[in-house]
């Protein structure tokens, strides 16, 4: 049986016995319904992976042990900086959910010139929660130990003008090249588009920022798809599965 993988906040010592933050208590008791004895692995993305056991399920929360370190090569060896165009939601949450499973480091949403989704003042923090929620949920599902950041959502120029390292590369279907081969990138930044896609202005004000434009194949991707493709691609060539 596969071991029940749990995300909290709380700081996990090796030997220590902690009860869980309300939410993984929840989820541990009334969700999966785990008793005392039975095992689970927890990770915060600071301290590691770590295989506890359940002392103890009462009303009050879930008592657990932290016996030992886990051994986990899972998150990303390359980071990936993705930036991404708005879209409306569950478009957006396929995204986010679908870009930590394939090992995506951070996500900016953006503010671009086609973007249909306007958030403004208590939206973008309820929207910034619950898209962290899908990236929480996706990291214990995949098996990360660090939960990608989720930025606050800018607008595509604020987000151009930042420092960046390594490679930077907007997806732009009307391209004629691929990724470039014959490289080693310390760092891979993506920009995609939203819904409409970038407008033509948009991909040349990336290339004026030191964005190669890429074409990912004959097809025309949509925006949620568009990145999951973009960063399991950059991994193959040059992360986790670089030769």
């Amino acid at each position: 049986m596969r071991l029940s993988r749990i995300h909290t906040p709380q700081t996990l010592i090796t030997g220590s016995t902690v009860q869980l933050a309300d939410d993984a208590a929840h989820y541990v008791g009334k969700v999966l319904r785990l008793r005392a004895g039975e095992m689970l692995a927890l990770f915060n993305g600071n301290d590691g992976e770590h295989l506890c056991k359940i002392v103890g399920v009462e009303k009050k929360g879930v008592i657990v042990q932290l016996v030992s370190v886990v051994q986990n090569s899972s998150d990303p060896a390359l980071p990936i900086y993705l930036g991404l165009g708005l879209s409306r939601g569950e478009r957006m949450d396929y995204a986010i959910q679908k870009a930590t499973e394939a090992g995506v480091s951070s996500i900016t949403p953006l503010l671009t010139e086609r973007c249909e989704v306007k958030l403004k003042g208590e939206r973008v923090d309820n929207r910034l929660s619950h898209w962290n929620r899908i990236a929480i949920s996706a990291s214990e599902q995949s098996g990360r130990c660090i939960v990608p950041t989720l930025e606050t959502p800018v607008t595509l120029q604020e987000w151009l003008v930042r420092e960046r390292c390594g490679v930077s590369f907007v997806l732009d279907h009307r391209g004629s090249q691929g990724y470039p081969g014959a490289i080693n990138p310390a760092a891979v930044t993506l920009l995609v588009g939203p819904e409409g896609g970038l407008s033509d202005e948009e991909v040349v004000q990336a290339t004026r920022h030191s964005f190669q434009s890429v074409r990912l194949g004959p097809r025309v991707l949509r925006t949620e798809t568009a990145p999951v493709i973009a960063i399991a691609l950059a991994h193959y060539l040059w992360g986790d599965f670089r030769v």
